[in-house]
């Protein structure tokens, strides 16, 4: 179900509606508008969360931030276990609000303030970006929406897939550590590539990172080192270059590879899409 789908050219709950319905899911999808009646694809619009026929399992919610919190708890009182929030504009109170209206019903938040998510083999496209991922092997999780624009971009023209694209955004709840614990177990995602500007949740994150590195590739670009660009105030220069090795060792320790920039990521990217099960039972490589 798409909260907040709109007729309105150009706006997030028009794309959002357009992404969903274009992008080959074989599921019901339903729109959720008090203010309208129709689409122009001619799907109904139905006025509130409980006149759905059915009930979601996943809801994309792109309304204004003060009917958040009450969407969150319709759509948990009626069993939708799993919720999109591209909402940007949340307070920490509303955010709270939010999380504490969906902790009761078991309800998993993504967002706010987010691009969505695509998993392009079941052709689900629950976000409003420009364009569609094509499928493949890859999982690509990113705080940063405007980075997972670029690589679809960058990916689209170089025909690469993907299993899994998630924007993070706020990540008021599910966070890199739920992710990673999904992406180690799924057998479609062959390798996972993570950009990361914080971490919320350092003990879950560690576990689930060594978990998933044992089972395929992980590598991670860390915003602020300074081959990125990245500026800091002079003042908070050593603190950040304190932290910034201190979260260099959980990467290595995890297990995990860490790359200095963008465009490393995208060749990691690259070289893992075009390099797989290459063996050969006549040849040994030994190196240091």
């Amino acid at each position: 179900a798409v909260l907040g789908a709109s007729p309105t050219v150009g706006s997030v709950g028009a794309t959002v509606w357009r992404n969903l319905r274009t992008g080959g899911f074989a599921g019901p999808t339903f729109a959720v508008n008090p203010r309208h009646t129709q689409l122009p694809d001619g799907s109904p619009v139905f006025s509130r969360v409980s006149a759905l026929p059915l009930v979601p399992d996943l809801a994309v919610v792109c309304t204004p931030p003060a009917t958040v919190p009450g969407l969150v708890a319709e759509l948990g009182a009626m069993g939708t276990r799993a919720v999109v929030v591209l909402t940007a504009g949340l307070d920490a109170a509303a955010k709270q609000a939010m999380c504490s209206a969906a902790r009761p019903h078991g309800l998993r938040i993504l967002g706010p303030n987010c691009v969505g998510l695509m998993t392009p083999r079941l052709g689900l496209n629950a976000s409003f970006a420009h364009t569609q991922a094509l499928p493949g092997e890859l999982a690509f999780v990113s705080q940063s929406g405007a980075l997972v624009t670029a690589m679809l971009d960058w990916a689209k023209s170089r025909r690469i897939g993907f299993s899994h694209l998630v924007s993070l955004g706020e990540h008021a709840d599910v966070d890199f550590g739920d992710l990673l614990d999904h992406l180690a177990n799924d057998n479609t995602t062959r390798a996972v590539l993570l950009y990361i500007e914080s971490v919320t949740a350092p003990r879950k994150f560690m576990s689930a990172a060594r978990a998933a590195a044992r089972n395929k590739p992980v590598i991670v670009v860390k915003a602020g080192r300074a081959g990125q660009g990245m500026k800091a105030a002079a003042s908070h220069t050593g603190a950040l270059a304190g932290e910034d090795r201190v979260i260099d060792a959980a990467i290595r320790r995890a297990g995990m590879l860490r790359v200095d920039t963008l465009q490393e990521l995208f060749m990691a990217a690259q070289t893992l899409a075009r390099f797989r099960g290459n063996r050969s039972d006549a040849l040994t490589v030994v190196t240091n």
